[in-house]
C-alpha cells in the first residue's frame, strides 16, 4: 500500500501527474484543484495517496492534504459514487465546501460535479450527513461557517452562531452541530437560543 509519495511533478494534464520520485515516475489521479495547485508547486511536493487494486489495473488517487484523501474516502462509501466521480466532485468543491453541502442537504452544490446527477447528488448528502461530522479533519474544514436567511428563512444568525459556539463547546464537532442546526432550523424551532440548542440535540440523537 502506498500512502504517500514525495518527488517534483514532471507532467500534468487531464487530472493526472507524473510525479518523479527518485527516478521512478508515479501516474497519479487527482482532482482538478489539486492539480492546479502541485503544477505550480515549488520544485518537490508531498502527495498523500490511496491506491485501488483490481484484477486488470493498479490505479494511485492523489490528495494535498488529508482533508481531501478523507473526503475522497467518504465519497466512495455512497452507492454509485465511484473514484472518478468522487474525484469530479473534489474538483468543484473543496472539503469545507462539501462538508458545507452535506450538512446543509445542498444537493445543487453537490451536483455541480461532471457526470455526477440529481440522484447522486442526493445520495451524497442523505448517505454522508451523519457521518461526515465525525470525521475530524472533515469536521476542522469546515472553518467558520455562515448562518443567514438562505439557511432557515426564519431565523436570525446571531441565535444560530451562539448555539452553534455552545454546541461545539459540549463537545460536538462544528460540521455535526451545524447539520443539527439547520435541520432543526428547516424543523421548525424557534429562534432562540436554548430551543435551538435543544433542538439540534434531539437531531443528533442526545
Amino acid at each position: 500500500m502506498i500512502a504517500q509519495l514525495r518527488g517534483s511533478v514532471v507532467h500534468a494534464d487531464n487530472q493526472i501527474i507524473i510525479l518523479d520520485v527518485q527516478g521512478v515516475g508515479y501516474a497519479v489521479h487527482v482532482s482538478g484543484r489539486s492539480q492546479s495547485q502541485l503544477a505550480t508547486a515549488p520544485d518537490m511536493v508531498t502527495v498523500l495517496t490511496e491506491m485501488q487494486v483490481r484484477e486488470d489495473s493498479m490505479t494511485l488517487f492523489g490528495f494535498v492534504d488529508a482533508a481531501e484523501r478523507d473526503a475522497f474516502r467518504l465519497l466512495i462509501t455512497v452507492q454509485g459514487v465511484g473514484a472518478k466521480a468522487a474525484m469530479a466532485i473534489l474538483s468543484v468543491l473543496d472539503p469545507a465546501a462539501l462538508t458545507q453541502a452535506i450538512v446543509a442537504g445542498d444537493k445543487a452544490m453537490v451536483a455541480r460535479a461532471d457526470g455526477v446527477g440529481p440522484k447522486i447528488a442526493q445520495r451524497v448528502v442523505n448517505e454522508l450527513s451523519e457521518k461526515i461530522g465525525k470525521i475530524p479533519n472533515l469536521a476542522n474544514a469546515v472553518g467558520d461557517v455562515e448562518f443567514g436567511m438562505a439557511d432557515a428563512g426564519m431565523i436570525e444568525a446571531g441565535a444560530s452562531q451562539d448555539a452553534l459556539s455552545a454546541l461545539v463547546n459540549l463537545g460536538y464537532a462544528r460540521a455535526e452541530a451545524h447539520g443539527a442546526i439547520v435541520r432543526a432550523q428547516r424543523a421548525g424551532a424557534a429562534a432562540d437560543v436554548s430551543s435551538l440548542i435543544a433542538a439540534a440535540l434531539r437531531e443528533m440523537g442526545t
